[in-house]
């Protein structure tokens, strides 16, 4: 399952450069993750100050 990025995310764009796959791009009112790129990694969950990203299965 790809990660999605809730809404609890701030728009900081911590995630962004960290995404080896460059799946990662500012949305309206957040970051969104395009799920057919995603790799899983957990990168962006890494350094997300507010824990914004988060496994689809747990969203």
């Amino acid at each position: 399952m790809a990660y999605v990025i809730t809404d609890d995310c701030i728009s900081c764009g911590a995630c962004e450069p960290e995404c080896p796959e460059g799946v990662i791009s500012e949305g309206d009112d957040k970051y969104v993750i395009d799920p057919e790129g995603c790799i899983e990694c957990g990168a962006c969950a890494d350094v997300c100050p507010v824990d914004a990203p988060k496994p689809e299965s747990e969203v």
